[in-house]
């Protein structure tokens, strides 16, 4: 369902119903995000990781080699700050660039050796605390979370288009 526009009337449906941040579902979904990125990034940090850092990292270790641009598609992040990691994490030896042979505009990436041990030392770190964390649902309500998870992803995509 679309965001309503600015500039049409506001229903009676509308006028009725309060926002109460607390309880208003983006906020929340937002807020609990903030909380559990900056509880990994703790985690990072002993890795002199940034956060945006773990994301290339993490989405170019998926991959044997991954297109640059599509890091910006799978990251929740703009171009600038993927290419501020990227350049970050080749600069440290983590990250191998290489044009393709194919398309010499596009820039393809991949872990080193030693970006694949620091992917597989942080990701360990990160499945410990996704376990801990999800350790206060029941297994029907991890379920049940996992699946209201993938509407709403899916529902806000319908949104975008």
């Amino acid at each position: 369902m679309p965001v309503a526009s600015k500039k049409a009337a506001p229903t009676q449906r509308q006028k009725s119903r309060t926002l109460v941040l607390e309880r208003f579902a983006p906020y929340r979904l937002v807020a609990l995000g903030h909380a559990i990125s900056g509880r990994l990034a703790r985690a990072y940090a002993d890795e002199n990781l940034t956060v945006p850092e773990w994301r290339v990292l993490a989405v170019i270790a998926q991959a044997d080699r991954v297109a640059a641009r599509d890091v910006v598609r799978k990251t929740p992040m703009d171009k600038m700050m993927v290419s501020r990691a990227v350049a970050s994490l080749e600069e440290n030896g983590f990250v191998r660039r290489e044009t393709n042979a194919r398309d010499r505009r596009v820039n393809m990436l991949s872990l080193s050796r030693d970006g694949r041990a620091l992917f597989e030392r942080v990701a360990a770190l990160a499945l410990d605390y996704e376990e801990n964390l999800l350790a206060a649902l029941s297994p029907a309500e991890r379920a049940a979370f996992d699946n209201a998870l993938a509407k709403l992803e899916q529902r806000a995509c319908e949104n975008d288009a």
